[in-house]
């Protein structure tokens, strides 16, 4: 009862997460108080990002502004002054933004957290990148270097948490070859790297939440179906993402890791040398590696996943069809209606 008490003190933190810049979460948030305003709701801002666009700025002209503080030649926002007010809800651009030296806090995070604790609500906003514990991740991804970052943990304490996943304004994750980028990847496998990073924070969000109301409500936690993911190469498929995606998802999930091969006839040079590479990738990630035979290699598979107690199931794909697939179905076609209860993600190669 008294962890209700101080939680319905407590003001409720909303985040809008975004996965890389331009994605429009400072739209979304905006856009957020807007309705809350038009609902009754006492809201302000207390922090905005200097650039905006056009949509951006006629949504904030329509909202009250607490102006921030300059101290040298840096804003930083106007606790007093919103604590003075005492609205019941503040928006907060640019979460991981620091604070410059003089300031009560070193972080504009630790701010959010004195309003949090006054009991007035925070619409905030962030990027993937700026979470300090995936900044070198994202680093590796996309080529860009940052400096100023929240904990995960502060992340992890937010009432709601909104992934947007726009059509990003990304000039840097478009043009090839930009410098510090992953190796090997394209635009797009990029930005579904960090897509898949960004829903894995947010899941983890949702995860403290459940296990706050199950404490805070006496229920204790007795599921936990282990997750199984099994990757399945061939000497065509994408396995270095597959692999990869699979180890990040295992890994959040605490679950195992499985790569197979089915094996095949006489393979050419590069085929053989592609699967040795993939197998070898398989090894360096910490994955069981399982050579599978069987004149079928859906069946073969099948069997093994069945056995294992798989849980999800990663392919590579081509989208190029002929006619007989088209009408009658293709092998991932039949893979799926194979694997019924078990989840398919197909990588197009």
């Amino acid at each position: 009862m008294e962890a209700e008490e101080r939680r319905a003190r407590h003001g409720r933190l909303k985040v809008f997460l975004g996965y890389s810049s331009g994605v429009g979460k400072s739209y979304r948030m905006l856009d957020e108080a807007r309705r809350r305003r038009e609902r009754g709701q006492d809201v302000v801002v207390a922090a905005i990002q200097p650039q905006r666009p056009p949509e951006v700025e006629a949504l904030l002209n329509g909202l009250e502004v607490i102006p921030p503080i300059l101290i040298d030649n840096v804003a930083v926002i106007d606790v007093a002054r919103v604590l003075e007010r005492r609205p019941e809800a503040v928006v907060i651009d640019g979460l991981a933004y620091d604070n410059p030296p003089g300031c009560k806090n070193r972080w504009r995070w630790r701010d959010v957290q004195d309003i949090l604790h006054a009991g007035i609500s925070v619409i905030g906003s962030v990027n993937l990148q700026f979470i300090d514990e995936l900044r070198e991740q994202v680093e590796a991804i996309t080529g860009k270097h940052i400096t100023q970052t929240i904990p995960r943990r502060f992340l992890n304490t937010a009432d709601e948490i909104v992934v947007v996943d726009a059509p990003p304004d990304l000039p840097q994750l478009q043009e090839p070859g930009t410098p510090g980028a992953a190796p090997g990847m394209n635009s797009q496998q990029r930005l579904s790297a960090l897509r898949e990073l960004a829903l894995v924070v947010a899941a983890d969000v949702v995860d403290q939440q459940l296990e706050y109301y199950l404490e805070s409500h006496g229920i204790e936690n007795l599921w936990g179906t282990q997750e199984r993911i099994l990757v399945c190469i061939t000497p065509r498929a994408n396995a270095a993402a597959m692999i990869a995606s699979g180890r990040r998802n295992a890994d959040r999930f605490h679950g195992e890791l499985s790569v197979c091969y089915v094996e095949q006839g006489e393979l050419s040079n590069d085929d053989r040398a592609a699967v040795e590479a993939s197998l070898a990738a398989a090894r360096e990630a910490r994955a069981q590696v399982v050579l599978l035979h069987g004149e079928d290699p859906i069946a073969a598979i099948m069997a093994y996943a069945r056995e294992r107690g798989v849980t999800q199931i990663f392919l590579g794909h081509s989208f190029r069809q002929s006619w007989w697939d088209r009408i009658f179905g293709g092998p991932v076609d039949r893979f799926i209606r194979a694997a019924e209860g078990i989840d398919v993600r197909v990588f197009p190669h």
